[in-house]
C-alpha cells in the first residue's frame, strides 16, 4: 500500500465539505483537509477566468485511488473537476499505517 496525497478544488465550501464527507464516510479517504477560500485563476473555454474556490486535501491508500477518482467526480458540478494525487514518500510510519487501516474495504 501506498499512501497519498491528493489535492481537489471544488466550487464552494458546501461542495467541499460535502466531497469530504462522503469519501471519508465511505472510506475511500482516511482524511479530508478543507483548506479554502483559494482564488484560481485558469484557461476555460478559451477564455481566462477568476474564480474563488475551495481547495481539498485528502490522505488516502493507493489501493482504492480509481473508486476515490469516480467518487470523487460523480459528486462534483464541474465537467472536468482537478483531482491530482501525490505520493507521500516518507513520514510517520503510525500515521501512515492510519490510512491503510482507514481505507479498508
Amino acid at each position: 500500500m501506498e499512501a497519498l496525497s491528493i489535492y481537489v478544488t471544488a466550487a464552494n465550501e458546501a461542495e467541499a465539505k460535502m466531497i469530504a464527507q462522503t469519501v471519508v464516510e465511505e472510506r475511500l479517504a482516511a482524511c479530508a483537509n478543507l483548506l479554502g477560500p483559494i482564488q484560481s485563476i485558469y484557461w476555460w473555454d478559451g477564455k481566462m477566468c477568476e474564480e474563488g474556490e475551495f481547495a481539498l486535501l485528502f490522505k488516502a491508500s493507493s489501493s482504492r485511488i480509481k473508486e476515490l477518482i469516480v467518487r470523487i467526480k460523480s459528486l462534483h458540478s464541474y465537467d472536468v473537476p482537478c483531482i491530482t494525487c501525490h505520493p507521500i514518500a516518507d513520514g510517520n510510519p503510525d500515521f501512515l499505517g492510519w490510512i491503510s487501516a482507514e481505507t479498508q474495504k
